[in-house]
């Protein structure tokens, strides 16, 4: 008798819930679902945003917007195909033999930033790896991804012969404000230190010769520009040597 009334006590009980479940599913039957509140942009989602606008304005005004033009490695003239294709692995920096190879800065342009870019005042210069190399640029010959690329047929400058060469990374050019020589010191030293006879000396008629750049014979290796004692004097106030090389882009 007493398992009789617990059964039966326990049916009453679960009489109720089970009506009330029962309402609950005819309830969300017929209601619409609800829909998932609206929030406001994720900061993730705000990053990426910005990201992918700053990136696709310096796609297409790279070489116009914030983008100071650089020396480049061998075979690097070609900005955008450089910029595009270095992966910053960094290997060039490694291989140069003369350690002029460096990482541009941000405020050389953001798609540049830490891409391979030539530093003569280091007090170096770019020989196309001709003493180390037999003129074939280390630089090029370890990089993954071809970014630094040459032609298949190229000719290096010679420094034993004078042979300028077709490989051009930029063209030299000198401030007369700025150059000692110009100030009738008697410095000599960018002509001294250039071996393929692009800079000479003219008279005008003082007693020291002034130096000049023959365009034609330069290709930018940098040697005048490391050998430019200009900043070292006092009453020189610049932020560049007097001699420097401006790149040229393909």
């Amino acid at each position: 008798m007493e398992e009789e009334k617990k059964e039966v006590a326990v049916d009453a009980a679960a009489a109720p819930a089970a009506e009330n479940a029962a309402a609950g599913v005819e309830g969300t039957e017929g209601a619409e679902p609800k829909r998932a509140e609206r929030g406001g942009i994720s900061r993730r989602g705000l990053f990426i945003g910005v990201g992918s606008t700053v990136a696709l304005l310096g796609l297409g005004s790279l070489r116009y917007a914030g983008h100071n033009p650089l020396n480049r490695p061998p075979g690097g003239t070609d900005e955008a195909h450089l910029v595009s294709g270095c992966i910053r692995c960094e290997r060039c920096y490694e291989a140069c033999p003369r350690k002029v190879i460096v990482p541009a800065k941000i405020e050389d342009g953001l798609l540049g930033m830490r891409s391979p870019m030539l530093d003569f005042n280091t007090g170096n210069y770019c020989d196309f790896c001709y003493e180390e190399n037999g003129g074939n640029p280390q630089c090029v010959a370890v990089c993954p991804t071809d970014a630094l690329e040459l032609p298949a047929a190229y000719t290096v400058g010679n420094p034993e012969t004078g042979e300028t060469g077709d490989v051009i990374i930029g063209i030299a050019e000198i401030d007369p404000r700025t150059c000692l020589a110009y100030r009738m010191t008697g410095c000599r030293d960018c002509f001294d230190a250039c071996k393929y006879g692009a800079i000479e000396l003219k008279d005008e008629g003082g007693a020291n010769p002034i130096p000049y750049v023959v365009e034609d014979r330069c290709n930018g290796c940098g040697a005048c520009q490391a050998a430019c004692l200009s900043l070292s004097s006092g009453s020189i106030k610049s932020t560049e040597r007097a001699i420097v090389v401006r790149p040229i882009e393909a």
